[in-house]
């Protein structure tokens, strides 16, 4: 959870903007793109992830390289809201490893879901496991065909 009263400031900024773009940089390295001294930069690193502004890092893997090669994104309206049940639904769908992001949204729908798997077959049987033992009102699911853009780094420098 990041503090409320975090204070961040134009290194802090650009940190972060060459940390999302490749986030195995070398401490030297980084500080190099950054304009600070080693020292300074870990500093700053060390004091981004304690106020839980980096909470981690990630690698960008080809997943169809793996043979998970579909991504589908599932569309979810359900009769029910109360609190008990919704716990109950996320538990559930946190579970499913074809789930690589999970939201409740406004509007029409009530829950995105992104699945990656390996083929038609694959999906199908994420979306049996999906609905067992839960009441879905409707489930739908869009299949992407190409990724235009994806893990797309968020451009900070309109927060200065």
């Amino acid at each position: 959870m990041i503090e409320s009263t975090a204070k961040i400031d134009v290194f802090d900024l650009k940190i972060l903007t060459v940390l999302q773009k490749d986030a195995g940089l070398s401490q030297r390295d980084l500080a190099e793109k950054v304009g600070l001294s080693q020292n300074a930069c870990w500093r700053r690193l060390q004091r981004l992830q304690t106020i839980g502004m980096i909470r981690g890092s990630h690698s960008d893997i080809d997943l169809s390289a793996l043979g998970l090669d579909l991504t589908v994104f599932v569309m979810i309206r359900t009769r029910h809201h109360s609190k008990e049940w919704i716990d109950g639904f996320r538990n559930h769908v946190e579970r499913l490893p074809e789930v690589i992001d999970f939201y409740r949204i406004g509007g029409d729908w009530d829950y995105l879901i992104k699945v990656v798997t390996r083929g038609m077959s694959g999906y199908d049987t994420f979306y049996q496991k999906l609905i067992t033992n839960f009441d879905l009102a409707t489930v739908t699911g869009f299949f992407s065909m190409e990724a235009i853009i994806n893990n797309r780094p968020v451009d900070l420098s309109r927060l200065r």
